[in-house]
């Protein structure tokens, strides 16, 4: 039995409507004149592009610009990025600019730059032997959290399988969030963020306590505590509330407000308390198949409420219902949890995301090996609050199918 937790927050967070109109003063801050800018061709056509690199050139900076970021980056791209990198004046600041993907390419960028290798030396957790390169985040999807989190992701797809590099340098000096950045995203992006960012925050608040995360020494992912259950909930709540909002009227400024906090606080939330089944699932099937990863760990999510229900007790599934808004103080913990998947369900249906692997590529004999995969991920394993096997694991995917 473990008996502290931890909280390890991120760099400077600046949020608001215009914020970006900050950027000139955040790097003049960190005393940075040369900035390596990772994007994409979206970002760029978008005209964002622009007007970042604006700011930073009036400011009197040097820019060079990665625009190749792609979703679901595999590691090769990653390593072209850094020898861009290498080629041009080494930089001062790093900026991320655009969705998970070009976050976490920057964060990988940005280890490579300070420590040299390959991506591949840092799997996993407490690889990184120090700081990293100073970075800026500025997302302009409310997904993935990344602009605050400690992790990210790559796609190795030598083994096809989505791969993690976990450690608290990754969290970047500041993140820059500005609701306006999210204004134009399609409502197939949208929805498919949004519904990643909500897994981050039911995972991360029906995580297993730390006092019975089953491992030794220090660790990234802790397991459920006060504080990012506290985060987890706000986010919830958030999240469920606008995301319909945001998708079906993309220029509702409120719900883009509530879906970017809400991703931020879900970020904060479960890069301290881990996420669990439903991510530890999707990294093999997002090895499979080309659907974006939070549709698959949309998809996957009500299968692993219903899987965790009883191990993750009455008190906390009757706060998780009522943060989805759900009135089931009347109902006992089985039905609360059946009213929560339940609403899961209506959610994905009225965003247009799948809710069957076979909608998404997925041959049924593909389940065996993404069980047996999904079970090997330890750092993810261990937070779940119901013991998973292989068994246990083929039968979710057997009902998700």
């Amino acid at each position: 039995m473990r008996n502290t937790w931890e909280y390890f927050p991120s760099g400077t967070i600046m949020f608001g409507n215009g914020a970006i109109q900050k950027l000139g003063q955040v790097v003049s801050r960190m005393n940075a004149h040369r900035v390596l800018l990772i994007t994409d061709k979206g970002i760029a056509r978008s005209g964002i592009l622009q007007t970042v690199t604006g700011l930073l050139e009036q400011s009197g900076r040097h820019v060079q610009v990665f625009d190749g970021t792609i979703p679901e980056p595999p590691v090769s791209l990653v390593q072209e990025c850094y020898e861009a990198a290498r080629a041009g004046e080494s930089p001062d600041v790093i900026i991320g600019l655009g969705g998970g993907s070009s976050i976490d390419m920057a964060k990988i960028v940005a280890l490579l730059m300070k420590h040299g290798g390959k991506p591949q030396d840092y799997f996993g957790e407490h690889s990184i032997p120090g700081p990293i390169l100073p970075l800026i985040a500025i997302p302009t999807t409310a997904g993935t959290g990344s602009e605050v989190t400690s992790v990210a992701v790559v796609n190795d797809t030598e083994h096809s399988i989505k791969v993690g590099i976990s450690n608290n340098y990754l969290r970047p000096q500041v993140a820059l969030l500005d609701p306006e950045l999210t204004i134009e995203l399609p409502p197939y992006v949208t929805a498919c963020s949004g519904i990643d960012a909500l897994a981050h925050a039911v995972e991360a608040y029906l995580a297993k306590d730390y006092a019975y995360i089953q491992a030794e020494g220090e660790l990234l992912f802790q397991g459920a505590a006060p504080i990012s259950d506290t985060l987890a909930l706000e986010a919830i709540e958030r999240i469920s509330g606008s995301l319909i909002a945001a998708v079906q009227q993309g220029s509702n400024m409120e719900a883009r407000s509530h879906m970017l906090l809400g991703s931020l606080m879900a970020g904060l939330a479960f890069s301290n308390a881990g996420t669990a089944a439903a991510h530890a699932l999707a990294y093999p099937i997002g090895g499979l198949t080309k659907s974006p990863h939070g549709e698959v760990t949309g998809l996957l999510l009500p299968y692993v409420i219903e899987y965790n229900a009883m191990a993750a007790g009455a008190a906390k599934m009757h706060k998780f219902a009522q943060a989805l808004g759900l009135h089931t103080s009347a109902l006992n913990a089985a039905e609360t949890a059946q009213e929560a998947v339940a609403c899961i369900f209506r959610l994905l249906e009225q965003i247009g995301l799948p809710s069957r692997l076979s909608d998404i590529g997925v041959a049924r004999e593909q389940l065996p090996e993404i069980a047996a995969k999904a079970v090997g991920i330890d750092r993810l394993i261990r937070n779940n609050p119901r013991t998973p096997t292989v068994d246990g694991f083929l039968r979710l995917l057997e009902r998700a199918y």
